[in-house]
Formats: structure tokens, C-alpha cells, sequence
């Protein structure tokens, strides 16, 4: 037994080109900012031949329409306004007109406290989001706007409710100054071992040097000549620091000493003792009687060069608080204020007359091994592994970043008052940066000496000379380079090539 059948419809019978034109007609009710609107400036070119269509969508209006998308989804639910009075200028008259038009699809922003105002200044912005109804102008014309920006004066200042839609714009960043290259044109050989600090006199006649052969060798500056050697430690030195007041020269190293070195005698005079593990880094305040020490067991130590502790309690003369090892550590000249950097990626600021911490900078993600000051400028720079950062001082307000990475363990920078600040790597890798815009316009790398490892070519430290225009580092291959600004370089055979960072959001 056969069941029911059911009555197929017939099914109408369509030609290629009318499927084409109910195709097309989908197309443009999709895309079109209101129904049965055309966009603005919407070329429509339509060529039928051997049944094929094409449509012809110019750039500019295509822009047009997906800003009109976006103020439809950021304002389409909010309740119309009346549209402020539009200015239309009639083109060979002098004369402007004003007339007002019906409530419409107007959206004002708030501004500015003194945008309200038209006559103090203000930026009053009036959006329209949506294609407004044709209108008859001054000119007799018909007119037909999909968005339009309405400002009515010409303020610099934006807008901050209208960030969402704003295009991002190119940022004004300073341009670098040009600085001659570096070269290096000494190589000073004589440690048995790593050389890991350095300092230089105040009279820039001589500098020194810790090495890892527990020996602090004295150079001279014009000739790199060795003048003397001192031995006391029996571990690697690690700082060195010579006064600028008193004829005092202060190391310290991995054998938790600190020493104090008499340079007319040529002996040790005073040993500070205190710290529980090894020494890394020392630095004493310009104009005070104070050296400070940071090591291994987390704690910067303060201590009296005259040859008494600042307080009675050794432990009201320790600044802790970091987690680890503190590894840099400077001081300003004209505020009692230090700056210690340590590995466990902060960096904390320490308040000489309260003893405490007034602020702690967590903007590294690695350990913040070296740091410099700027000899002229508030101001002072870090590195890490993940990035150079500049911070302003006394706040520790952040600056900005260094616009490349050296991608590298960096061991140690100097700064000098040209505004060159050098850093020196893990891997031998030696750059110099320019300190007003952070542009890295020479990149080095340093050649071990016959007989070394490649491996070891490694910066543990450097250091400019009083003048800035020699630089000293101090390296893994045992020996001592100097570095100095190439005479015959020029604008015309070492120009600046500067990509100023693009995107960044001024709001």
C-alpha cells in the first residue's frame, strides 16, 4: 500500500542575471549604514557585459563606511541631540550664513572643563553618527553626509572620550644628537684573571683595577703603563672606589672584606667588617664621609670613612629589605639619597637622614645589574637582560626604554656628560646609546686577545674617564681596553640612521 504523496511546488526558474542582481542587492543592504541609503560618496559603477558585474568601491569610501560601523556599535543606543548650529561657507562671497537644523543624529562629547564655551578656547566636538537626511544648502545644492565632525574651534587640546575611535599618530620623539664612533686603540695586559671593577683618580693621572688574581693594579691613564700593584685580598675584588677628599682608596671582594688603602703609604689602614657574604659592589656619597657596600647577604651597608660607624648599632646602618643580592649601587652628589639595584629585579631608593626605603621600582623583569647616573641630569639609567630603562630622580619617576634591546646579560654601563652612555655584556658585546633619545647608534664587539677563549669575551665592568672622552673596560680575556671618539669620523661618512618609534598612544 502506497502512502500519501506530496505536491512539490514548482520551483520558479531564475536567469543568471537576476540571481546576480538579488546577490548584489544583499550585498549593499549588508554594507549600507542605513536601509535603503546609499553611502556617502559611493561610487556605484555598474557594468553588465556577458552577465558579469562589477562594483567599483573607492578607498576613501570604504574608510568611511567602517568608521560609520564603528560610531553605529560605540554610540548607537544613546539618545539623540540637537545638532549644534553648521557653518556653511558660499564659495566667492564674504558673507557666512547659520541656520539650524531639526533634531537629528547629533552626539555631543563632553570636553573640557572650558569647552562649553566657544569664546574661551574650548573644543566643542559634536559627532554625527549616522548619515543624515538630505538638506538644501546655501547654494541650492543637495547635500548628503554619512558622519561628520563638527569642531568649533581649532584647541590642541583632545578629547579623552573619544580615544576608543582615534587614530593612533606618530610620536614627536627627539632626535638623536650625532656622536662620533668609538674605537679602541689600547689594550693594557697584566692581570693573571678576570678583571672585575675599576675606578679612576679624582686628578684623572691614574686608575685602578680588582682582578680576580686577588691583586688591585694601579695604570697610568696617558700611557697605560703599570705603576703599582697592591695585594691584601684573598678573594676576587669586585669594587673600588677612590676619594675625591681624601687620599683614600676602598676595595672590597668575594672574602667579605672591606678595605681601606692609605695611597701615600700604599697599605691597607682600616677594614670594615659586617658583611656575612661577598662584597659586589661599593660607592661612596660626593660629599659626604660615607661609603656604601652591597653584597650577597641582600643588605647595603653604611659606613663612616673616618673610622666609626654612622650610629652606634651596626644594625641601624644596613638598609634592608631587598630579597637578594645587591649588585649596583651609586649616590647623588646633591641629596642624601642612594640607589641600590639588586637581582631580585628592584630597585629601591633609601633616604640617608630616616635610613628607610622611600621607594621601590619594579619595572625590570630581570636582575638590574649595573646602573649610572647622569653626570649633569636628575636622572639615572638601569639595565637588565630584559631592557635599558631611564628613571627620574628624586621621585623615581619612569622615563622611558631604550628604543633596541642588547638581548644579553649587561654587566655594566657608564654614562659621561656628552650624553654617550656605553654598556658592556656577558657576551663581549659593547654599545653605545644616545641619552636624550635612547637611539643606539654603535654597536661593538670586543676581540679577546691570542691565547683566550672566545667564550671569553666578556664586559665586567667600564668606566669614562673625568673628562668623558676616554673609556676603560674591563674584561674576561685578563686585559684592560681603552676605548676613544674616532678623530676623522664625520656627519658625511657615519650618518645617523634613526627609526623613530611608530604607534605610541597619546592618550
Amino acid at each position: 500500500m502506497t502512502g500519501p504523496t506530496c505536491a512539490m511546488e514548482p520551483v520558479e526558474p531564475q536567469s543568471l542575471k537576476k540571481l546576480s542582481f538579488k546577490t548584489l542587492k544583499r550585498a549593499l543592504d549588508l554594507f549600507s549604514p542605513l536601509h535603503a541609503h546609499f553611502p556617502p560618496m559611493f561610487t556605484f559603477l555598474l557594468f553588465c557585459t556577458n552577465w558579469i558585474c562589477v562594483f567599483v568601491f573607492p578607498f576613501v569610501c570604504s574608510k568611511k563606511i567602517r568608521m560609520s560601523q564603528k560610531f553605529n556599535a560605540e554610540y548607537g543606543g544613546i539618545k539623540s541631540t540637537s545638532s549644534q548650529p553648521l557653518t556653511h561657507a558660499k564659495s566667492g562671497s564674504q558673507d557666512q550664513a547659520r541656520e539650524r537644523s531639526g533634531p537629528s543624529n547629533a552626539l555631543a562629547l563632553p570636553g573640557p572643563e572650558n569647552s562649553k564655551d566657544p569664546q574661551n578656547g574650548g573644543a566643542l566636538i559634536d559627532l554625527i553618527v549616522g548619515p543624515t537626511v538630505k538638506t538644501k544648502g546655501l547654494d541650492g545644492g543637495l547635500s548628503e553626509k554619512s558622519i561628520t565632525i563638527v569642531s568649533a574651534s581649532s584647541s590642541s587640546e583632545r578629547n579623552f572620550s573619544t580615544s576608543a575611535i582615534m587614530e593612533r599618530i606618530p610620536s614627536r620623539w627627539p632626535r638623536p644628537v650625532w656622536h662620533a664612533p668609538w674605537k679602541n686603540y689600547r689594550v693594557i695586559s697584566g692581570h693573571l684573571g678576570w678583571v672585575r671593577s675599576i675606578a679612576f683618580d679624582p686628578s684623572n693621572t691614574w686608575f685602578c683595577t680588582g682582578s680576580a688574581d686577588r691583586t688591585i693594579k694601579i695604570w697610568d691613564v696617558g700611557t697605560g703603563r703599570l705603576k703599582l700593584t697592591l695585594t691584601g685580598h684573598i678573594e676576587q675584588g669586585r669594587g673600588l672606589a677612590v676619594s675625591n677628599k681624601h687620599p683614600y682608596m676602598f676595595s672590597a671582594g668575594d672574602d667579605k672584606q672591606v678595605k681601606c688603602w692609605d695611597l701615600e703609604q700604599n697599605k691597607v689602614i682600616r677594614s670594615y667588617h659586617g658583611h656575612l657574604s661577598g662584597v659586589y659592589c661599593l660607592a661612596l656619597h660626593p660629599t659626604m664621609d660615607v661609603l656604601l657596600t652591597g653584597g650577597r647577604d641582600s643588605v647595603c651597608r653604611l659606613w663612616d670613612i673616618r673610622g666609626k660607624d654612622i650610629r652606634s648599632k651596626v644594625q641601624n646602618d644596613a638598609l634592608s629589605g631587598h630579597e637578594n643580592t645587591v649588585c649596583s649601587v651609586f649616590t647623588r652628589p646633591t641629596d642624601p639619597q642612594v640607589i641600590t639595584g639588586s637581582h631580585d629585579t628592584t630597585i629601591r631608593l633609601w633616604d640617608l637622614r630616616y635610613v628607610k626605603r622611600t621607594a621601590t621600582l619594579t619595572h625590570h623583569k630581570k636582575s638590574v645589574r649595573a646602573m649610572a647616573l647622569h653626570p649633569t641630569k636628575n636622572c639615572f639609567a638601569s639595565a637588565s637582560a630584559d631592557n635599558i630603562k631611564k628613571f627620574n630622580l628624586p621621585e623615581g619617576e619612569f622615563m622611558h626604554n631604550m628604543l633596541s634591546q642588547q638581548k644579553t646579560i649587561i654587566n655594566a654601563m657608564a654614562v659621561n656628560e656628552d650624553g654617550v652612555m656605553v654598556t658592556g655584556g656577558d657576551n663581549g658585546s659593547l654599545w653605545f646609546w644616545d641619552w636624550q633619545s635612547g637611539h643606539n647608534f654603535q654597536q661593538s664587539q670586543t676581540i679577546v686577545q691570542p691565547g683566550s677563549l672566545d667564550s671569553e669575551a666578556g664586559i665586567y665592568a667600564c668606566s669614562y674617564d673625568v673628562t668623558g672622552t676616554r673609556l676603560v673596560t674591563c674584561e674576561a680575556d685578563k686585559t684592560i681596553k681603552m676605548w676613544k671618539e674616532d678623530e676623522n669620523a664625520t656627519p658625511e661618512t657615519h650618518p645617523l640612521h634613526f627609526r623613530p618609534p611608530k604607534d605610541i598612544r597619546r592618550f
